[in-house]
């Protein structure tokens, strides 16, 4: 009995790891840590869409994230959705500030994102597109952004 108990546990276990690694994925250049490069899928005739992932900084100097950069779109902007009163505004910034030991994680409502403006191809769950990121102490890596379904009605905002 233990023994097929066992045995049904290290499958459910080896199954949920081989899962979760299919979704979570990191990339790392230098002290920089890239979590989880996701984006959503998008309707016919969308033209735009957004990427997202975490930050982490996890060595003792301050770090910028100066450019994003892809084929994906024809251009690719880091931007800030913040409230202002009760009208959420997006405007493109010149970069994301990462603090010696600091995290920032990148989510569809509010906050940091990669805006990819003039879509090439819409986005698909299942497939996966390459962004190039460029640090201003740490350099380049390019990341793997894998396409998730849609889990929520796209939010209306303002430039």
């Amino acid at each position: 009995m233990f023994s097929s108990t066992f045995k049904t546990f290290a499958s459910i276990v080896s199954t949920a790891l081989l899962v979760s690694s299919a979704y979570a994925h990191e990339f790392t250049l230098g002290d920089i840590q890239i979590a989880h490069p996701y984006a959503r899928a998008t309707v016919a005739q969308q033209t735009s869409g957004g990427a997202y992932f975490g930050l982490e900084n996890k060595g003792k100097q301050d770090d910028k994230l100066v450019k994003v950069s892809g084929t994906i779109a024809k251009s690719v902007e880091i931007h800030n959705m913040e409230m202002a009163g009760d009208v959420m505004k997006m405007r493109e910034v010149d970069g994301i500030e990462l603090k010696a030991g600091s995290k920032i994680s990148m989510k569809p409502a509010g906050g940091y994102h990669i805006m990819l403006i003039g879509l090439t191809q819409p986005l698909k769950a299942g497939d996966k597109f390459p962004l190039t990121l460029q640090f201003e102490k740490a350099g380049k890596i390019e990341v793997v952004v894998h396409v998730e379904a849609a889990s929520a009605a796209p939010m209306e905002h303002q430039h």
